[in-house]
């Protein structure tokens, strides 16, 4: 079902990176979980009705928030699909995240109303009233909601969508809900205790722990996350394939949203070649790897002195210091400015992002290991955790 509406409805379905695809399935997921949480919410409230029971009418109204949230996310897709402005020079993807926090909260507010409601319910000690057709309308919303989440989870891998895997998330916690509502109805024919008022409390426990999932799954990419070892790998070897670049280090990779990612990187060239040469290897490469991975990237040329012997020998001596120290350590960007008595020193000391020592004191055990090497050196490292 899930493909046959992706086909009818979706063009060049495949080209996820496309905002406008994305926008596309936004658009159609939203449109099915409006029509369906609608019907869902409106089953559930005649039911509710009819049965007397508060359990059921929560649910209902944990369906209806449902279709809020269906049109929060449509409105999220499509300002999320706007071009890059002004004042959002890097697009509007991030909107995503955003109305997925948004859905949040509005599972949280259902959650705790009907956790009140439920309390009430108990110490009034109303109870509900048992009927098969109720039975039936729950055990229908609970196939319909396993679909649902089906249907959200293959989208969500499709775009590599949060909202759409925070929709999924809260998809099946509704079908367990209603599936603790169900079991409610079955045993509240055979008790007198105000089950129903117990079972309120239990869908509102679950249907708040669904929210808390979803705030946790959209404010982490919100805040900044450390890019995909695979996405680094693929871009570190691509640029690397090519003959004049010597190594890369200082990559940076920043995500605006699913399918707007960029990174800046630098480039080590040889200092022999010359800077038109090196100049016009980095311009392919911007242009070929971006095209080929989907990802803009900003490569900057740093010139390395490959056949100084000096520079080369007093460079070796260097990491082999460093290494001394830290066997975790290494270095980038080495180069040495002479001057009338001394040499100035200058490149960047590489270390473990959990390395325990703070930044100062691992500048002052490499500014003396490096000093010891010649009295000449002025040595100026900086310090790059990775």
């Amino acid at each position: 079902m899930t493909e046959l509406i992706v086909r009818l409805f979706i063009k060049d379905s495949e080209n996820t990176s496309n905002p406008a695809v994305r926008t596309r399935y936004g658009i159609i997921s939203s449109i099915v979980g409006i029509i369906s949480n609608t019907a869902l919410a409106t089953l559930k409230f005649i039911l509710g009705i009819l049965s007397n029971s508060i359990a059921i009418t929560a649910d209902a109204v944990n369906n209806l928030s449902d279709s809020a949230s269906s049109i929060v996310t449509l409105v999220g897709f499509k300002l999320s699909s706007k071009p890059a402005d002004r004042e959002h020079p890097f697009g509007h993807g991030r909107m995503e995240y955003v109305c997925g926090l948004l859905i949040a909260f509005l599972v949280l507010l259902v959650g705790f109303e009907v956790g009140k409601t439920s309390v009430l319910r108990i110490f009034s000690g109303e109870r509900s009233v048992y009927s098969p057709f109720v039975v039936i309308g729950l055990s229908a919303s609970i196939c319909v909601k396993l679909w649902l989440n089906s249907f959200y989870r293959k989208l969500g891998k499709k775009m590599d969508s949060a909202t759409m895997a925070a929709v999924a998330a809260d998809s099946i916690s509704d079908a367990l809900a209603t599936s603790v509502t169900l079991f409610s109805v079955i045993i509240s024919k055979f008790t007198s205790i105000p089950i129903d008022g117990y079972i309120g409390i239990l869908v509102s426990l679950l249907v708040i722990w669904a929210g808390i999932g979803i705030i946790r799954n959209t404010l982490t990419p919100l805040l900044g996350t450390a890019p995909d070892p695979e996405i680094v790998r693929k871009i570190h070897d691509e640029v690397l394939g090519y003959d004049k670049i010597l190594g890369i280090h200082d990559l940076i990779v920043h995500e605006y949203g699913p399918g707007r990612m960029f990174a800046s990187l630098h480039a080590e060239v040889s200092s022999c070649e010359s800077v038109i040469d090196s100049h016009a290897v980095v311009d392919l490469i911007e242009n070929e790897v971006s095209k080929k991975l989907g990802i803009e990237i900003l490569i900057h040329m740093d010139p390395l002195e490959v056949e100084n012997e000096e520079v080369s020998a007093i460079r070796d001596s260097v990491l082999d210091a460093l290494r001394l120290l830290d066997a975790s350590f290494s270095m980038h960007d080495f180069r040495i400015v002479p001057g009338s008595d001394f040499k100035n020193i200058v490149f960047d000391v590489v270390i473990p992002m959990d390395y325990p020592a703070p930044d100062n004191i691992v500048t002052d055990m490499v500014v003396t290991a490096v000093s010891s090497l010649d009295s000449s050196f002025v040595v100026k490292p900086t310090i790059d955790r990775i």
